[in-house]
Order: C-alpha cells, then structure tokens, then sequence
C-alpha cells in the first residue's frame, strides 16, 4: 500500500482511498483531516467504510503511525530506554515481595498473609503486562527470565494456595487490562491444579509459562474484538478463534519448546472434537492444554466481563462437574474440585448452625466438606476460629448471594470500624437496626423465637450432597449426581433458610 507524504498536514501520511483493503489495521487514528477522527486506531477497515469514503468523494486520508497487518496493538514501536528499565524494575519488585514472603510464619495473622499474597498477586500482574508489552514492542520474549519467574510462582502457590486462591477477580478490574487479569486467574488456576496432579517442578514450569502466554495470540488482532462491551457476532468470533494459530506461530518464532507450542495451540480444543482450530479430541489434545481448558473456563465463567455479571465459584465448578457432551478432561476437572473443593476457597457460605463463613482450605479427604472460617468468632488468642463442615452442626447449607455477602460484610467492617474491643449494649442495639435493613423484620423475629426456644439447629441435606463423594466414573452418573447438588443449593436459595444476622450482635 503507497503512503506518501504530504505538506499540508505535517507530521502526518496520506492514504489514497483507492488503496484501502478490508481488513487492514493502522498503529495509530486515521483522520479525514487534523480534526476528524474517520477510525480509531487497531480497528478493522470495513468495504462498508471504503465504500462510504468513494461516495463522499474523498481521495486521501491521514495518519501519523505505520500500516498494521495484524502484527500488533497499537503501540509505538520506538525504542524506548525506558522500556528496559521499567521492565527491569517489575522484575526487582517481584522478586523483592517473593523474599519478603519468607519472611512471613505460620503464626503470622491471617490479614498478614492476604496482604502479602495481594501485594505478590499484583506485581505479576504488572510482570505479565510487561511481557505482553515487549512483545508487542520489541517481538521478543526472554524465556530465561519467564522461567525464573514462573518457578519462583509455583513455588509460592504451592505455600500459599489456601490464600492466593481467594484472592477476589473483581478487585481493581477497571484498572486492568482484561487480557491480564484473565492471563493471572489461569495461571493460578493451572498451577493449582498442576499441583494436584503432582507434576514435577519441570512440568509445572511448562505449563505457568504456557498458561501465561495462551492468550498471547490476542496480541496479533485489534483489542476491540476482546475488550467490547457487547457479544460478538459470527464474523467476530471466527476472528478470535485465529488467536490460537497466531499465539502457536509467536511461540514457535520465539524457538519455545514443543510442549508449550501446543498448550498455546490447543487450549480451546475438546475433548469431543469440536474445539478448534484442528478440532483434535482426547489424547491427541496435549495434557498442558487440557489443564489450561478447564482452569480457562472456570476462570471466564467466574470472573466479570464488561458485556456480563460473574457467577459465583460455585456455579462455575457445578458447570464444569456437568460437563455436558463431554467438552473437558474428567480428571482435570477432578483435580479442580480438589483443588479449591465443590464449594470454592473464597466462597462465603450458611452453616446448619446459622453461623456465617468464608471457605479458607479444601479437605483432602471430602471435597465436599472443606475448612471455613466463622466470621464473627475468633479463638481465645484473637486468631480467626476454622471449623470442619463435616459434622452435622456445621455442615454447609448454601452459599450467600452476592448481595447477602456485600451486606454481612459492610456490618462487619463497621462493627470493626466503630471499636475492635467494644462489645457494649449499645453497639448491639445499633448493629441489631442495621440488620433489619438486610432481612425483613419478620424474619429476624423468627429467628430470636427459634433462639428463646432453643430450638436445634436445622440439619444439612446431606443425602442430596453425597453426590460429590468422589468424582464418578459414569459420565451420565456423574451428571445426574450434580444436578442433584445444583437443585439443593437452588432451594435453599429460594428461601428455604434465610441467613441469620443476628449473629452480628
């Protein structure tokens, strides 16, 4: 395509119209004149807007940045000094916080440890985004370094599991780039689960780097088809399923090894052969993309995105235990629900004895009865009080709506707020009026009756969750069995038990 230069608009090229091909994609805006946006930069040339361009009688357009065949994102390709350093910086910061966790004991507060695992959580985020960004301005990735960082992550998840795993996906989302934080989520998510299946430090360094570069495709096609707002149509989806031939052909240019080319390639493969591109099926899908499917999913299911809401963990797991037509690998996904349990690490739920808790640890015996911790008691240390749900009285019931969560947690907040040591009859009184803002007032009176009786506490359905002793074998088994776990949670939140507030008091 000719690009001439032109004295009446410095600084800038002209484009003859007549040379215009749908498709094509441009480094920086393209205006009609020094005022007049005609297309943002990295968006697709339509025949619609080539033809529209003839009709208006315009023979020339202008730009300041350089013809994109597909090749990057929008982002100067000067060489920046800069660059370098600010890379070598978030390399530092990583492996400064990663010390600083050895740093922290067992008997450290649990407070300490979320903080230091945000504080790791997010300088990744910022390693991640550096290695995007140089690649899309240098054509360069250095594996020597991803692979010391990838190890330096296994090893932390590997001790920090239990709190990495809660970190929240929604937290400062706007800030970030949605391609990161989906790229960090998966990352973890694989990890764990490479951890569960007990690979080798060797192959769980293959697949954190594969699982960091799956998306790395998305970097060959204009962000607009991965960050709108809206759903895609036919046309845009067959364009965001060429990121996996595209990321394949990065990582083989960049001489990774095998393993990692196919987990690139093959991560939205299925089981069944209807993923793409080569529409392979059961073995023939590599094992790192297999892992990188379910963990991928899982992640897309429960994370929020601008064009929908989240569903919660749970809904995400029971999706993936049902796995209809048989898209993923059972016993990847097996690993998953060992890995966070049915209810997920994270997840807020209603115990049988109207105590509210947060999911802190699996067990490794039943992943259907996993570690929570109480949320307004503590042990006589002042450390957060854990308790097992598989006795009777501690079973869980169901998870708390995302309302009922934000609700419990701000009278938390402002019962802590208020005073730390005071338990005073008027914070009682306070708290006791706030909570009737977040149930009816009917039902809080119930719940003192029920109290003044002293009436036992209301039984888990244990029959209907007996179906995740294990994962079965049958595949139809299997799906009946869970379908029976996704009707009880949908009862109970129907109203059969109604979270008890009166517990903040």
């Amino acid at each position: 395509m000719p690009i001439k230069k032109v004295g009446t608009h410095q600084n800038m090229e002209s484009i003859n119209v007549g040379t215009l091909q749908q498709g094509i994609t441009y480094t920086s805006d393209l205006m009609i004149d020094n005022t007049f946006l005609l297309l943002p930069k990295t968006a697709e040339m339509s025949t619609e807007l080539i033809n529209a361009l003839k009709l208006w009688g315009f023979e020339q357009i202008y730009m300041e940045g350089d013809v994109s065949l597909g090749g990057d994102i929008g982002v100067s390709k000067k060489e920046e000094p800069e660059d370098e350093l600010q890379k070598e910086r978030i390399g530092s910061n990583v492996k400064k916080v990663l010390e600083n966790s050895k740093n922290i004991t067992v008997g450290n507060s649990d407070q300490a440890r979320m903080e230091l695992v945000h504080s790791v959580y997010e300088e990744y985020l910022n390693y991640i985004e550096s290695v995007f960004t140089h690649y899309a301005t240098h054509k360069e990735i250095n594996q020597e370094e991803l692979s010391d960082m990838v190890q330096d992550l296994c090893i932390f998840i590997k001790e920090h599991r239990r709190y990495i795993l809660r970190v929240n996906a929604s937290i400062n989302a706007e800030a970030r780039n949605f391609l990161i934080i989906h790229t960090m989520r998966t990352t973890v998510l694989g990890i764990a689960i490479g951890l569960q299946l007990h690979l080798p430090l060797s192959k769980m360094i293959e697949l954190g780097i594969t699982c960091i570069l799956h998306e790395i495709g998305m970097l060959r096609l204009p962000p607009q088809l991965y960050m709108t707002s809206k759903k895609l149509n036919a046309r845009e989806k067959a364009q965001i399923s060429k990121h996996t031939v595209l990321g394949y052909t990065i990582i083989k240019d960049l001489n990774f090894n095998l393993a990692i080319q196919l987990g690139v390639l093959e991560h939205h493969e299925k089981e069944n052969g209807t993923g793409y591109p080569r529409r392979i099926s059961g073995d023939k899908i590599s094992s790192n993309a297999k892992i990188i499917a379910v963990a991928c999913t899982y992640e897309a299911i429960s994370s929020p995105r601008s064009y929908k809401d989240e569903k919660s963990t749970f809904d995400a797991l029971l999706e993936l235990l049902q796995n209809k037509d048989h898209l993923y690998d059972s016993n990847v996904i097996k690993a998953l629900l060992y890995t966070v349990s049915l209810y997920p690490i994270g997840t807020y739920v209603y115990l049988a004895n109207r105590k509210i808790a947060v999911v802190i640890d699996t067990n490794p015996d039943n992943p259907k009865c996993p570690i929570v911790q109480l949320l307004t008691e503590k042990e006589k240390d002042g450390s957060p009080k854990t308790v097992q749900t598989n006795q009777p009285a501690t079973a869980i019931l169901r998870i708390l709506s995302k309302k009922e969560k934000e609700d419990i947690l701000k009278l938390i907040n402002q019962k802590s707020s208020s005073s730390e040591n005071a338990q005073n009859q008027n914070e009682q009184n306070d708290l006791q009026e706030q909570a009737e803002d977040v149930l009816p007032l009917s039902e809080i009176d119930e719940v003192e009756e029920i109290e003044t009786q002293e009436n036992p506490a209301p039984k888990a359905q244990e029959s209907s969750f007996a179906a995740i002793e294990e994962v079965p074998e049958n595949e139809n088994e299997k799906i009946t069995k869970v379908e029976e776990v996704q009707k009880t949670a949908s009862n109970s939140n129907n109203g059969i038990e109604e979270v008890d507030i009166s517990i903040f008091e």
